[in-house]
């Protein structure tokens, strides 16, 4: 499998797992009960992409300047961190929910800067600036990128078809604890990683 294809399979994952019960997915839910489907939908993928495409860009850098060890141990620590951010859960604050009542006609605009800040400093962007470490060279990051990007979009699109048909009936905690333990999972076998190939 090429460095673009191993990529773009791994971040589709990872960021997907990421942002399950997260709280941009809870805010895509939150839009979904307010604004029709599709610029909801499309306010999330572009402020991803973009959010994505900075944190790529940073990841790449730190990869190029950082022994691969030290990148591989710090991956790992970063995911068992993410798996127990994951495990105590978000919820949105006040002005969070405030963000999503803005009128229909800006959907787009809104989704896309509450999205965008609220990606700001999260687990998936961390989460993807620590998968551009793993993969130096261009096929590698813009597979890490599309793959994150997508990731993140079908997650949330899932959410916006669950807030749209279900309303908010989702099994919050078993969903939290799924991804917490993928989350564990990730970070151990990029511990276990980190020491073999030391």
């Amino acid at each position: 499998m090429t460095g673009f294809l191993a990529a773009t399979a791994l971040s589709f994952a990872v960021i997907f797992v990421a942002e399950l019960g997260d709280k941009s997915q809870l805010m895509a839910l939150t839009f979904a009960t307010r604004f029709r489907a599709l610029p909801v939908l499309l306010g999330i993928t572009a402020a991803t992409a973009v959010t994505h495409a900075v944190s790529v860009g940073v990841g790449h850098l730190l990869g190029a300047t950082l022994p691969t060890f030290w990148i591989a141990l710090a991956a790992a620590v970063a995911f068992i961190v993410f798996g127990v951010w994951t495990w105590r859960g978000d919820a949105l604050s006040d002005e969070e929910k405030n963000k999503s009542s803005a009128t229909k006609r800006s959907a787009f605009v809104a989704v896309a800067i509450a999205f965008f800040l609220a990606e700001l400093g999260d687990k998936t962007m961390l989460a993807t600036i620590t998968l551009a470490t793993q993969y130096p060279g261009a096929g590698g990051v813009t597979g890490v990128w599309v793959g994150s990007t997508v990731g993140m979009v079908a997650a949330d699109a899932l959410a916006i078809v669950v807030g749209r048909w279900l309303g908010r009936n989702l099994p919050e905690k078993a969903i939290r604890i799924g991804a917490a333990v993928l989350f564990l999972v990730f970070g151990a076998w990029l511990g276990v990683e980190a020491f073999l190939g030391a």
